[in-house]
């Protein structure tokens, strides 16, 4: 099997040098935090709720690429699909001297989980108050009736985007976390890969995959999904994804939505636009509305050939705080 080739200087370096250049890019808006592997906006305003985020690193632009105004206030990374650890959460948090309180927004997985939990905990302690927010929009990762199991993947920027929204409006703690685990549960979204990532510090792929081949509901770190199967036109498996995306958020007609194609690393935009070209058709059958269309690449997976779609279903709550303006390295709005 083919190794991976990637243009890079030392495998240990990638996660720092990675977020050099994204500080670079932001021109003065985000700053990094010394000794730590995190970034926090340059124009903080200590009067709201700050909303801090963070995981692996591997999946840009998420998660620092969504740091800026509207969004998030900070993120704190671990190394390649390796959660943060709870030591460099707490610091990033006390580095932005929260007023009114740090939502926390992250993917559901037991590392994430666990290490947030923990610096929430000292935090505490501390006499800084913090809710969570554990998306877990992936829904090939466990069925309905086990939502709480299933993994955070894209839909993470959907959670954000109304999250910093809200934040940005003054409103109390209590509030932005309401706020923001609706979005969650209004959140699904499904992806499937034609070809594996790698990870640059062991220079391997992390599963293998027959040239004729894809894989229904894969995770961003290489978790199996719900099944391989041979080859089958685009139209084929946009039709069931959706299929499945609408009966997992039971919309009906009239229901309006945000979509989001999003390239997991080796898309190209052509697959990208014809998968755009049939969910668009497939909800106009269903009489879904849908109110914005989010296509390229947004939480990533190193080089992995593939996609996923997320549907982010909206009230008229939702759609104000959606529609408020944004501003970061990863989405303008």
């Amino acid at each position: 099997m083919r190794k991976p080739k990637k243009l890079l200087n030392h495998p240990a370096d990638v996660c720092q040098q990675q977020l050099e250049g994204l500080i670079a890019a932001s021109h003065g808006d985000m700053q990094k935090i010394a000794g730590i592997s995190a970034v926090v906006r340059k124009d903080l305003n200590h009067g709201q709720v700050l909303i801090v985020t963070g995981g692996g690193s591997g999946h840009e632009p998420m998660f620092a690429g969504y740091v800026g105004d509207g969004l998030a206030d900070a993120a704190v990374l671990g190394e390649i699909f390796t959660s943060p650890a709870p030591d460099a959460i707490m610091a990033t948090v006390k580095h932005t001297r929260p007023g009114k309180g740090v939502l926390f927004i992250y993917g559901n997985y037991a590392g994430d989980n666990m290490n947030f939990a923990i610096a929430a905990e000292l935090l505490e302690e501390d006499g800084i108050t913090s809710r969570s927010v554990r998306v877990n929009d992936d829904i090939a990762s466990a069925p309905a009736d086990r939502q709480q199991d299933r993994r955070g993947v894209a839909g993470d920027m959907m959670v954000l985007k109304i999250a910093g929204a809200a934040a940005r409006l003054g409103l109390a703690l209590e509030e932005v976390w309401r706020l923001a685990e609706k979005a969650r549960q209004h959140t699904r979204s499904i992806g499937v890969a034609l070809s594996p990532c790698s990870l640059p510090q062991t220079g391997k792929f992390t599963f293998t995959l027959a040239q004729d081949e894809f894989e229904l509901g894969i995770g961003v770190h290489g978790e199996p999904g719900v099944r391989r199967q041979k080859m089958v036109p685009a139209d084929q498996l946009v039709s069931e994804l959706v299929e499945s995306l609408c009966e997992d958020l039971a919309l009906t007609a009239g229901d309006e939505i945000c979509l989001l194609i999003n390239n997991l690393g080796a898309a190209t935009f052509s697959e990208l636009l014809i998968a755009s070209r049939k969910v668009h058709q497939l909800l106009a059958q269903r009489t879904v509305v849908v109110h914005d269309t989010l296509i390229g690449s947004y939480c990533t997976s190193q080089e992995m050939s593939g996609y996923s779609i997320t549907f982010f279903r909206l009230d008229k709550p939702l759609k104000a705080l959606y529609d408020a303006p944004c501003h970061s390295f990863a989405w303008r709005k």
